[in-house]
């Protein structure tokens, strides 16, 4: 398949041990060969860079494809791709809705790592795809466990490992199985006073991860006079609305390339009564928002790259925390002590102090350079 040779990650991070497409990708494509051949509608969700759509694409024809990217930098890799090898028009990009699986006859799935976010998936798909559908699921095997079987037979009837290849596995599920709809799931943070949102992808679901529980402890000495923040790689937008709660005439942007993450602090923020005073963006690393625009950025960032352990991912969000602060603006950043950002922010910020350390993560805050 000369397509996916030609793929590429950008404009997400693209590094040496960083991948375009897998075994599991390729595995994915010649297991649901027959049931491709046999045509109907098709929903593709999880598709990394595009070589399940633009395999599907270049393989069998299809030029009416549904396709659902939880990352934002997926969608513009997609299209970039696409647009590099002429089949921009095979597809269509879809939120994780009804409309994606309506009356789909074949599902294929990267299984992503969270339950959560295959059990959200397996709903949506099970009440809304044909019942004679077939999802087909891949991963790589260290990524795979019984459990995300048993997840998909809770809303498929027969749930099939396969054989495995280049340490790739495909799982098949038919009979899917209407039922009630349980996403987003809200839950309450008594401890911190907030009710959460969170659709099955998001980072943390509806609790509250340490790290951003450790952060939450210097809310009070974030830059005081700051009037415009920004909450960079929100998640269920937690921080968000701490910020907004504690700071009435404070205006916060809060920000994430994920789709899960920027509908689950849109309902987060709803059900806080912040609304009004949090806008919510898909973006990545805030390229959304004009240089030198905002007082005050908090970050809680990330260390992994999909599947693999890398810090670009985190690196790329304190550049976009860099541009989009003016001189003297303060980023306030949480991360696990061993990956010791300080020196990066300090580069691509300016000053930076420790400001708090536990057991495992290290809070510092930055201040911009004129």
């Amino acid at each position: 398949m000369t397509v996916l040779q030609s793929l590429r990650r950008w404009p997400d991070v693209e590094a040496p041990n960083l991948y375009a497409f897998d075994a599991a990708d390729t595995l994915l494509l010649d297991i649901a060969a027959p049931t491709l051949e046999a045509g109907g509608p098709v929903a593709i969700v999880g598709d990394h860079y595009g070589a399940l759509t633009l395999g599907v694409a270049e393989r069998f024809g299809f030029r009416d494809l549904r396709v659902h990217q939880d990352e934002l930098t997926g969608e513009r890799a997609l299209d970039r791709n696409a647009a590099e090898v002429g089949l921009a028009d095979c597809f269509t990009h879809h939120r994780l809705d009804a409309e994606l699986f309506d009356g789909a006859h074949v599902i294929l799935l990267r299984m992503p790592r969270s339950l959560a976010a295959i059990a959200e998936i397996s709903e949506l798909a099970a009440n809304h795809a044909d019942p004679g559908a077939t999802l087909f699921a891949a991963g790589m095997d260290k990524h795979l466990s019984r459990t995300m079987n048993e997840v998909l037979g809770r809303r498929f009837m027969t749930v099939q490992g396969g054989l495995g290849r280049k340490k790739a596995r495909v799982i098949t599920a038919t009979g899917p199985m209407t039922g009630e709809v349980t996403f987003p799931q809200l839950s309450e943070l008594s401890d911190i006073g907030i009710r959460v949102m969170a659709h099955g992808a998001a980072f943390g679901g509806n609790k509250l991860d340490h790290g951003t529980r450790f952060l939450l402890g210097f809310i009070d000495d974030m830059l005081p006079e700051a009037k415009i923040a920004a909450d960079i790689g929100c998640g269920t937008g937690i921080l968000a609305t701490v910020l907004a709660k504690s700071r009435r005439d404070l205006k916060v942007i809060a920000a994430d390339q994920s789709y899960a993450a920027v509908c689950s602090t849109a309902g987060t923020v709803a059900a806080n009564g912040v609304a009004g005073r949090v806008e919510v963006v898909r973006d990545d690393a805030l390229d959304s928002v004009a240089e030198s625009s905002v007082d005050l950025v908090v970050c809680n960032p990330p260390f992994h790259a999909g599947a693999a352990v890398h810090a670009g991912a985190g690196i790329k969000l304190l550049e976009g925390a860099a541009r989009a602060l003016r001189p003297g603006g303060e980023l306030w950043t949480v991360y696990n002590s061993h990956l010791n950002y300080r020196e990066q922010l300090r580069k691509l910020v300016g000053t930076t102090r420790v400001v708090g350390r536990n057991g495992r993560y290290t809070v510092t805050c930055s201040i911009r350079r004129g």
